[in-house]
Order: C-alpha cells, then sequence, then structure tokens
C-alpha cells in the first residue's frame, strides 16, 4: 500500500521520469530496438513529427512494467507523455497524429520540435 509518507517507488520514479522530460514513451524496448510493433509504431510516429522524446525500456523491469499501468490506470503499452501529461496508448498516439491534434498538441505544449518532420 502506498501512501504520502512512503510512496511508491516505482510510481515515484514515473513521476521524477514524465516530470523531468518534455516527451517521454514508456514502451517495449528501446526507440532504436523497439520489442513490439506498437512501442515501434509509436516510435515512428514521434520520430516523424520531430519531437526529441526519453524512450523507457519496461521490459528491464517488471515492477515498472506493472507500476506503468497502475500509474496511470492504463491497461497497454506503450505509453506517451507530454510536459508531464499522459496522452495515451500507441492507438490514440497514431488517431492524434493523423489528425495532426499530436503535432499540435506538441507545438502547445512548447515541445522544440526538429525540422525534420517537415521533410
Amino acid at each position: 500500500m502506498s501512501d504520502a509518507a512512503n510512496p511508491d517507488p516505482v510510481h515515484a520514479f514515473i513521476d521524477q521520469t514524465v516530470k523531468g522530460h518534455d516527451v517521454v514513451l514508456f514502451m517495449k524496448g528501446t526507440p532504436d530496438q523497439p520489442r513490439c510493433g506498437f512501442s515501434s509504431m509509436a516510435v515512428q510516429i514521434l520520430d516523424h513529427v520531430g519531437a526529441p522524446f526519453v524512450g523507457v525500456d519496461v521490459l528491464q523491469d517488471e515492477a515498472l512494467r506493472e507500476g506503468i499501468k497502475t500509474y496511470t490506470d492504463w491497461p497497454t503499452i506503450p505509453q506517451l507523455y507530454v510536459k508531464g501529461e499522459f496522452v495515451g496508448g500507441s492507438d490514440i498516439v497514431r488517431e492524434m497524429f493523423q489528425a495532426g491534434e499530436l503535432q499540435a498538441l506538441m507545438g502547445e505544449k512548447g515541445v522544440n520540435m526538429s525540422d525534420a518532420a517537415d521533410n
């Protein structure tokens, strides 16, 4: 049981990570070597929009893999965070990207995106 006096160390790590970076993707594998199709798709979308991001491999730690699901009450991985805010999983990221909403969200949040997205 987690409480304010004794916070869950996994949730504390997740909280610190999402607040310490503009864009964080909790994923299976690494950005260079995704270990599932959904994580791979999310990486490709982030690369395409030119958003610099930190990839956190949940396969390295069972507690982290379960903890990220309870942190957001979201059952699947990958999970994307922008400026500390949970955006969604791969389906939501893909739909937002296709509608131009992901790029708009990044811009609204002040994420510095590279010009690579224009190519």
